[in-house]
């Protein structure tokens, strides 16, 4: 019969205690507590998800200094030679300047102790020899300006004589045309005194007188006829002497040219010998100061590349690696190339170090122990190994300062501090695959613009 009213109920009348099946279906206490704490968990997350989670790009690298000449560097021996005797140590301390080793002479050419004497020698016997040149190309100077000298001189000279002939020619072509004249009246005084005498006019005698004062006239007039041309031919030898004058110190002056020239030329390649001669014998006093390796900063003796006495150095080689005493440590991180474009210029950087013990929470940096703070200081414009770029990260001087025993090239790993985001979004980016939030780079590139806004309206 059905239980239809609470009144008529068997519940109380059966043992349940002896009902296997209802045992089983009792829900037991640990299943309640299991299901509070479930509860309980499951309310902590939510509320964790809604915790703030500041945003990183993490990377691994080690440590480095910042400056070029602060990272451990190879010292190279500027000559070829064998090494006679080391000064240091592998691990003792130098400073700049201090030898590190002493080497000697292998090429054949050096052997000669006295090398660098005899190349003053030499280099003194050339300057000798140019100084000797030069006084004979002013002595050639002072020769040319004589010549040319001469030249105007004695072209006046024969100007002078060709003017002179010119002139006694004129004087003696007017003598001849006078003769001329007085040979024709001597002529027809004779033609008439033959007609006379012919006429029986005039006695034999004045005819005699005219032939004679004929006779006269013409040895005269050949007389002055060849004064006429002797004068004619000085002027014409004047005249050729002045040409000559000329051609003959023109020869004389190209001749005196030319050996000015050579001369010239010998002293240009004698001052070539002579930079030739200064340049080895500089380089000789460099090389004679090469035989001490230098070294080049203050640090320590790392390695040594050479070992022993009387080994073979070639030039250029490593003998030993330095490590510069006190450099500016700096950490050298490698990131990907998606998160470049997030980094800027003085970002934040949690760093742990290898061989400091350290608890990271990338996204709540107040709970790390052990970490370093630093900032970005170097972002490469080019990748590196495996695609990835590489920044430089400084101490951080509004931070703890970093321990003084990390060495160069021990590992590091960084955490370049973004955004503050809840944990829901950072949980969703991750899942998804988006890169962090860009709001803090948009502002670091807004207010050098600024400032660069505030500079103009100062100016």
């Amino acid at each position: 019969m059905l239980q239809i009213s609470n009144k008529n109920a068997i519940d109380d009348s059966i043992y349940q205690s002896k009902l296997k099946t209802l045992k089983v279906l009792q829900a037991s206490k640990a299943s309640h507590i299991a299901v509070y704490w479930l509860s309980g968990i499951l309310f902590f997350f939510i509320i964790l998800l809604f915790f703030p989670w500041q945003q990183n790009i993490n990377a691994e690298g080690k440590v480095t200094a910042l400056k070029p000449e602060d990272r451990p560097q190879t010292v190279m021996s500027m000559i070829a030679g064998r090494i006679k005797q080391w000064k240091t140590a592998e691990g003792a301390y130098v400073k700049k300047g201090d030898t590190i080793l002493i080497l000697s002479e292998v090429k054949d050419k050096f052997l000669d102790p006295e090398f660098l004497q005899r190349l003053s020698e030499q280099k003194d016997a050339k300057q000798e020899g140019i100084n000797a040149t030069s006084q004979k190309i002013n002595a050639l100077d002072n020769q040319l300006s004589a010549l040319q000298q001469g030249l105007i001189l004695s072209i006046e000279k024969a100007k002078n004589k060709v003017k002179e002939s010119e002139f006694m020619l004129i004087s003696d072509s007017t003598d001849f045309e006078a003769e001329k004249l007085h040979f024709q009246i001597s002529k027809r005084q004779l033609e008439g005194a033959k007609n006379l005498y012919d006429q029986g006019l005039v006695p034999l005698v004045k005819f005699e007188a005219s032939r004679m004062k004929f006779q006269e006239g013409t040895a005269k007039l050949i007389a002055y006829e060849n004064k006429f041309l002797a004068s004619k031919n000085k002027v014409l030898n004047a005249r050729i002497e002045l040409q000559s004058l000329r051609a003959e110190y023109l020869d004389k002056i190209s001749k005196s040219e030319s050996e000015q020239s050579a001369t010239r030329a010998y002293l240009a390649d004698a001052q070539g010998s002579l930079s030739k001669l200064k340049n080895e014998y500089a380089s000789m006093q460099i090389r004679n100061e090469q035989y001490c390796v230098l070294a080049p900063q203050d640090g320590y003796i790392v390695k040594s590349l050479k070992a022993g006495l009387g080994e073979m150095i070639k030039e250029g080689e490593a003998v030993v690696t330095i490590m510069p005493d006190k450099p500016s440590v700096a950490v050298e991180l490698y990131v990907k190339a998606m998160d470049v474009p997030l980094l800027a210029i003085g970002r934040k950087v949690r760093l742990e170090f290898d061989g400091w013990p350290a608890i990271q929470f990338s996204g709540w940096q107040n709970m790390a122990v052990g970490t370093f703070g630093g900032t970005v200081e170097v972002i490469d414009y080019v990748n590196s190994k495996g695609g990835k770029y590489r920044i430089l990260v400084s101490p951080d001087p509004n931070d703890v300062v970093w321990p003084m025993q990390i060495r160069q090239g021990s590992g590091a790993r960084g955490w370049v501090m973004l955004n503050d985001v809840p944990i829901w979004y950072e949980i969703w980016r991750q899942l998804n695959g988006f890169p962090p939030s860009l709001e803090d780079l948009e502002e670091s590139k807004e207010k050098p613009k600024e400032k660069e806004k505030d500079k103009e309206s100062e100016e």
